[in-house]
């Protein structure tokens, strides 16, 4: 088992955002993470990854528990994920966002990089060929040398899925990653969180795109008003009632198939 959360809460004042949430993910799962906007995907998102702090509950990472532990001690442990707003270095190339990934495993220490010794330049070798195999791996090595701002938006979600998967995670974290992408983008998304999956990673998945969600997850558990209402495989899911008035009763257009 990859991820166990067992029985998480969060309040904020007096309000709740989770209760007693609890799930796993299996080696080499596709999790889905799903819900009406407000649910409280993302608070459970950033309480894995450190951001927040649960007001109860445990968290545990490959059978370790990580609940209040810092964010940089999660990612040395293998845990990394993208965000609803990309957050990319603007100024900086496609590969040396990519390179800056790496940091979490980087050895070379301060001196090293000062003097510029032989190890560091054989490491920082090595950094490259990695995020350019990445690049490669999301389809972006032709535009290495472009400056991060000017790639397209689907090109933008590529480059920080890229830049996750340098710090070598064994689960990864994907915050409606198909957000404003068209079908085609889509499709390549579905086809690249497949190829994650297959180098060894498992994956968990928040997203609104329910076609998405429904053909790429093996199991998906539903969040509404902070409380799990169903978990199951994607078939389940689609025909689970509680699920389906969830979804109808939010606003918006969102459609479980």
């Amino acid at each position: 088992m990859v991820l166990a959360v067992d029985k998480i809460s969060k309040q904020f004042g007096g309000l709740t955002a989770l209760s007693e949430v609890t799930f796993s993910i299996e080696k080499g799962e596709i999790f889905g993470l799903i819900g009406p906007n407000g649910a409280g995907k993302t608070t459970m998102f950033n309480m894995i990854t450190a951001m927040l702090t649960p007001t109860s509950g445990e968290i545990y990472l490959s059978g370790e528990k990580i609940t209040g532990l810092k964010t940089h001690q999660i990612t040395e442990k293998g845990t990394c994920r993208t965000f609803q707003n990309i957050r990319l270095f603007s100024e900086m190339t496609v590969l040396e966002n990519v390179m800056m990934g790496t940091h979490a495993r980087t050895k070379s220490g301060v001196w090293s990089s000062v003097f510029r010794t032989k190890k560091q330049k054989l490491e920082e070798q090595k950094i490259q060929e990695k995020a350019r195999n990445l690049l490669e791996t999301v389809h972006l090595l032709h535009e290495e040398d472009t400056i991060a701002k000017n790639l397209a938006y689907g090109q933008q979600r590529r480059l920080e899925i890229a830049r996750a998967l340098a710090s070598d995670p064994i689960l990864l974290l994907l915050d409606e990653p198909a957000a404003g992408m068209n079908e085609h983008e889509t499709e390549e998304l579905h086809q690249l969180i497949l190829k994650i999956r297959g180098m060894g990673i498992t994956v968990l998945l928040i997203e609104h795109d329910m076609p998405l969600v429904m053909k790429t997850c093996d199991r998906i558990a539903v969040l509404n008003f902070g409380k799990k209402i169903a978990e199951g495989v994607p078939k389940e899911i689609q025909s689970n009632p509680e699920v389906i008035e969830a979804y109808l009763g939010s606003e918006g257009d969102d459609e479980i198939a």
